[in-house]
């Protein structure tokens, strides 16, 4: 059993918990390799299809790394997928979910960017403080921020390591949705569970597509490009699943395959 985060499976939703609460979930170089593990086991198992990512306690989603464990001699070890095992993971074509129930600084700002939706509490604090301790968002802010919120206003964010609060994130566009503190879990599950009604590969091909048709220098290549989940899709049970359940005034069957 992993000791520095809680993993929990409920039908197709996996919920991932950074439970360190004592240090505002602040991750070392262990969290790092059991939350590397978490996100490849969800990848490879065809029963998971969405997943949420939130912090242990009331006061922190994740307050990044672990500056007291490298001021002690620790060494600053991120596996190749990136800060939680996360930021890097460019590939997966699996959503996740940040549901951010407090403190979201630095790497874990990071890890909720790196999700593909952002629930808030209202008690949620968003910043990429950096630059205030002689450091770079090096775990994909500086780059995911300014394609999600414009330029100009992550600059704002990012010379400055300002506060924000989750109101203000709802209205810049990183943010999904404000909502009170204690409707937290069942406000990312809602989220989950809407996800879940579509059929999972066209989920997957729409969040492949998009993504990787931001790196495309022309609205006309990203149209032609190639995505294999977009393949996977249309060869898929459920490319005949859906129309056949919509002619029918049913609720589809999804299989995932």
């Amino acid at each position: 059993m992993p000791e520095f985060c809680r993993i929990e499976r409920d039908g197709r939703i996996l919920t991932v918990t950074l439970d360190r609460p004592e240090l505002l979930n602040a991750l070392h170089p262990p969290s790092h390799v059991e939350l590397d593990a978490a996100w490849r086991e969800f990848e490879a198992d065809p029963e998971l299809w969405v997943a949420i990512v939130t912090g242990a306690g009331d006061r922190a989603f994740c307050a990044g790394n672990d500056l007291k464990f490298q001021a002690a001699g620790g060494r600053v070890e991120i596996p190749a997928t990136g800060f939680a095992g996360l930021t890097a993971r460019y590939d997966m074509v699996k959503p996740v979910i940040a549901a951010v129930n407090g403190v979201a600084m630095g790497g874990g700002f990071e890890i909720a960017l790196a999700c593909d939706l952002i629930v808030a509490s209202e008690r949620a604090v968003f910043a990429l403080p950096e630059p205030r301790v002689g450091l770079a968002a090096l775990a994909g802010g500086i780059h995911r921020l300014p394609r999600q919120i414009g330029l100009k206003q992550a600059m704002g964010m990012l010379l400055t390591g300002r506060r924000v609060s989750a109101e203000e994130g709802l209205r810049l566009g990183f943010v999904n949705e404000v909502v009170a503190h204690d409707e937290l879990p069942k406000a990312a599950r809602r989220w989950a569970e809407l996800i879940c009604e579509c059929a999972p590969l066209s989920v997957r091909a729409s969040k492949q597509a998009a993504l990787r048709g931001l790196d495309a220098p022309s609205l006309r290549e990203a149209v032609d490009g190639r995505y294999e989940q977009l393949a996977a899709m249309v060869r898929s049970e459920d490319f005949l699943e859906g129309p056949r359940a919509f002619a029918a005034k049913r609720k589809p069957s999804w299989k995932g395959r």
